[in-house]
């Protein structure tokens, strides 16, 4: 986890604080869809979709309703990872899930947006954006029409025509590039006034004493599986063994926003085992 002085709004933690602001939200996302967007409501504070027990939880960074029941739902993502498109498609069918009650029809689903803003370029061509809709492979002209996009945002983007705000706007996003237009002095003003809030200071800094607890409790596992594998050999192997798999475990419960999940299995050895099988940690 980076220092609280170093965050800026490619951290997932202050991006989802400061688009708490719905007017500053609804204009980001207007710039960013070159579209009218209008007004946003929060259906909860922090939204988490846990369809099962056992299954993979989701939280989303920011999850907003317009007025035409438009849901979306807009993901920073700073750091590379490669399994965006497979993440779009999970948590576009985990908002579904989540939406649709049981016997209710089909048509009543809303329609629906995954975005993701990337510091990096996810398909690795130069786009500023790529935009995803269902269209049928043997002719073009008919789409699939079920309601569904999924967005990517390039903030290293050199291609493709995105008009000056929302070039201004990724270059801000990828750069802390400032210029005149007036969201983006505003985002830089929610991001400075997020980093005054001690309250979401001393949060940041709790759920980092949490992480790291989490990662010496890893590496106290580790130890003892170690000292189970019998030889001093197998000892010193099992120790390295059994710390790096609690600690590539906990990387990747951070990475996926399993957040709730990491801490339970702080005392919970049997959902540690489970989470460990599930990411083939074990």
């Amino acid at each position: 986890m980076k220092r609280w002085d170093q965050l800026t709004i490619r951290s997932s933690f202050i991006f989802s604080k400061i688009m708490r602001d719905r007017e500053l939200c609804r204009e980001m996302m207007e710039v960013l869809l070159n579209r009218p967007v209008k007004g946003v409501s929060y259906p909860e504070e922090e939204k988490v979709i846990d369809i099962t027990p056992d299954g993979k939880s989701v939280r989303l960074d920011v999850y907003v309703v317009d007025e035409e029941d438009h849901i979306y739902d807009m993901e920073m993502q700073a750091q590379e990872k490669w399994d965006l498109p497979e993440r779009s498609r999970y948590y576009q069918g985990m908002i579904d899930l989540n939406l649709l009650e049981k016997g209710e029809n089909y048509k009543s689903l809303p329609e629906s947006s995954v975005i993701f803003i990337c510091t990096f370029d996810p398909f690795g061509v130069g786009r500023y954006v790529y935009t995803f809709e269902n269209v049928c492979l043997e002719d073009s002209g008919i789409r699939l029409n079920d309601g569904t996009e999924k967005i990517f945002f390039n903030a290293a983007g050199r291609e493709g025509e995105v008009g000056s705000r929302r070039k201004a706007l990724l270059e801000y996003i990828g750069e802390d590039e400032l210029s005149e237009d007036p969201l983006i002095l505003r985002l830089d003003e929610a991001v400075r006034r997020a980093k005054n809030n001690e309250g979401w200071r001393r949060e940041y800094m709790t759920f980092g004493m949490y992480l790291e607890e989490e990662l010496m409790r890893g590496r106290e596992q580790g130890l003892e599986e170690g000292r189970a594998e019998g030889l001093e050999e197998g000892r010193a192997e099992g120790r390295r063994t059994g710390a790096a798999s609690i600690n590539a475990l906990n990387r990747r419960l951070l990475a996926d926003g399993r957040t709730e999940e990491l801490l339970r299995a702080v005392n919970d050895q049997e959902l540690q085992a489970r989470l460990l099988k599930e990411y083939g940690l074990r």
